[in-house]
């Protein structure tokens, strides 16, 4: 009978401060008198729905006419204390969750019992009045740093915002807990105590600071943070990059950054076709050129790990025959009957195939009599081959029974939502693909050739790639194990030039950042650990990534010219600080040199 006697007496003792009558407060209420009468008298317990009109009629919250009666409420209320307290706490892994969490359970239970309510604004207020001290004094102090170039006190002052939260934070959850009491100092009352008349204005504000801290999320995500730890913001980047491609005169180009494993600025500029003035997208197909080995690594570390093949065991070993005895199923790529008298291709593995150690040359083509030979010891050192990964892919084509395209789908685009890549040109790209450009900006016919070869043929997109790099970045698809043999460095790179004359020669050009191949990609050292690069160079097509898998940061340029290669050197610095990718030994001539 006490909480009857409690609810009685509230209801008395509220009905007469506002000055009703019994019949007076029926009438505001559809309650009958005699019901009211009833309660009033603690004859009967009323329907939560009869408290709630009560309450409402008489402008009070409805934990005012009556207490909880729940003998287990005093843990339940902990529980949510505990909550309301702590869950800004996330806010140190997600950004705005310390704001955005206790708001969303704020509105959950503000109704249920005026501890939450009170509790819950107090926190709200202080995270809102901490994230725009921070803010403020953020840029205050990155204009102090930009005006006179040197990092301002104010800086410092943001970041000691950071631990006085904290130990507030913490002292608020063990007096929540232990009194049921909290104290916030520094808080500005964005959102005050509300009364039934404000309702619809507290909702009103509510609504205002989410869109609010949405768009301060939105501003702080304008910054790119370098290598060293600098920022760019992202217009800047875009402008410079157009006046780049203006300057080089590069039609199309895609243009990522990443931070923290994830894609923190991308943009698509320019055109598909310069000749008719058809725009580029992030879902245009684009030629990968040799972007195609990067994909082809993975596909043969899948397949490493699934025991189908090993990196140190002679590639031939696999085969019931010898690969010069096989009838060609290609137009060339599988032709190995130049092979029938060569004495040192029987000795290649996985390992160099993949390393460009296997001996071969970069196409037969390009050799005088247009045949197949290898031209040095394998795994001897380096040496740029495309025809070595063809090999590799052909014997894997054999072991496994299966084409080439149908293993990348398998273990890469599927599974990675590469849903507009192949190794194969498709009829669906037929609706949205991007030319090559000469260095004159004109555009070249599109090749098609249907054929898969693991270290050329991949079709792509800006987006699909950018997917690509993110599972890199991450480590997807495969084990640490086979990441860390991709990163790690196969042979050492002397050589003055990736290609032409002076391929031939060696000098210390690259020492200071210990050039190497890895499995797939170049390798190079860095204050950040090995950086992971790989370029791509064809139809008028020339692309490049570089990633710092160690400090989860990285690039992606892609471009529909022959110019392309010629704002790399200028992109990197201004984007990502990359000082140290070797653009000499790779050919890449500056635009304005």
């Amino acid at each position: 009978m006490e909480n009857k006697n409690t609810l009685a007496e509230n209801l008395v003792y509220q009905r007469k401060l506002k000055g009703f009558s019994q019949k007076e407060l029926a009438d505001r209420t559809n309650v009958t008198v005699r019901t009211i009468q009833r309660i009033e008298k603690g004859e009967t317990e009323p329907h939560l729905q009869t408290v709630k009109l009560l309450a409402a009629a008489l402008e009070i919250e409805v934990d005012e006419l009556m207490l909880l009666e729940d003998p287990k409420e005093e843990n339940i209320q902990k529980k949510w204390l505990l909550l309301i307290h702590s869950t800004p706490f996330i806010g140190f892994v997600l950004p705005l969750a310390n704001l955005f969490i206790p708001l969303f359970l704020w509105i959950h239970k503000r109704e249920d019992n005026k501890v939450y309510e009170e509790h819950g604004r107090k926190v709200i207020n202080f995270q809102i009045t901490m994230i725009l001290f921070f803010v403020i004094l953020l840029l205050l102090g990155m204009l102090v740093d930009r005006a006179f170039m040197s990092w301002g006190s104010l800086i410092n002052l943001a970041v000691l915002i950071i631990p006085y939260a904290t130990v507030v934070m913490l002292v608020n959850i063990f007096t929540a807990i232990n009194s049921q009491k909290s104290y916030y100092p520094l808080s500005f009352p964005f959102i005050r105590k509300r009364s039934s008349k404000n309702k619809k204005n507290g909702r009103k504000l509510v609504t205002t600071l989410l869109l609010f801290f949405c768009l301060s999320g939105a501003g702080f995500a304008q910054e790119i943070e370098k290598l060293d730890g600098t920022t760019i913001g992202k217009d800047s980047l875009t402008r410079h990059a157009e006046y780049l491609m203006e300057e080089a005169k590069v039609p199309g180009m895609g243009l990522a950054v990443f931070n923290n494993n994830r894609v923190i600025y991308s943009e698509v500029l320019g055109y598909a076709n310069n000749n008719n003035g058809k725009e580029l997208n992030e879902n245009t197909n684009m030629y990968g050129a040799s972007l195609s080995k990067a994909v082809f690594t993975v596909i043969v570390m899948k397949l490493v790990e699934e025991n189908v093949i090993d990196l140190d065991t002679p590639l031939e070993s696999y085969l019931p025959k010898k690969i010069y005895k096989y009838e060609p199923q290609a137009k060339w790529h599988d032709d190995y009957s130049d092979l029938k008298n060569d004495s040192l291709y029987h000795k290649i593995t996985a390992r160099m195939s993949l390393a460009h150690t296997s001996g071969f040359p970069n196409w037969r083509s390009l050799e005088p009599d247009k045949k197949l030979r290898v031209k040095q010891e394998p795994g001897s050192g380096y040496m740029y081959s495309g025809e070595g990964m063809v090999y590799l892919q052909v014997v894997l084509e054999k072991i496994t029974r299966k084409p080439f395209e149908e293993l990348a789908q398998e273990i890469v685009f599927k599974p990675l939502g590469m849903e507009d890549s192949s190794f194969e040109w498709q009829p669906e790209f037929e609706a949205d693909y991007a030319h090559g450009h000469n260095k004159k900006g004109q555009a070249y016919k599109k090749d098609k050739d249907n054929e898969s070869r693991a270290p050329s043929t991949l079709e792509t997109t800006f987006q699909d790639y950018k997917r690509f790099l993110v599972a890199v970045l991450n480590r997807k698809l495969l084990t640490d194990d086979s990441w860390k043999e991709i990163f790690s460095p196969q042979v050492r790179i002397r050589t003055l030039r990736q290609f032409g004359p002076l391929a031939q020669e060696e000098g210390d050009l690259n020492d200071d950042i210990e050039m190497s191949y890895g499995l797939g990609s170049g390798l190079f050292k860095t204050p950040y650990g090995w950086a992971v690069s790989k370029g791509g160079h064809g139809s008028g097509f020339e692309h490049y990534s570089v990633l710092f898998p160690d400090v989860g940061k990285g690039i992606l340029i892609i471009t529909n010219s022959e110019n392309g290669e010629s704002i790399f050197k200028e992109l990197l610095e201004v984007a990502l600080k990359d000082v140290y990718t070797p653009w000499e030994w790779k050919n890449y001539v500056p635009y304005n040199h």
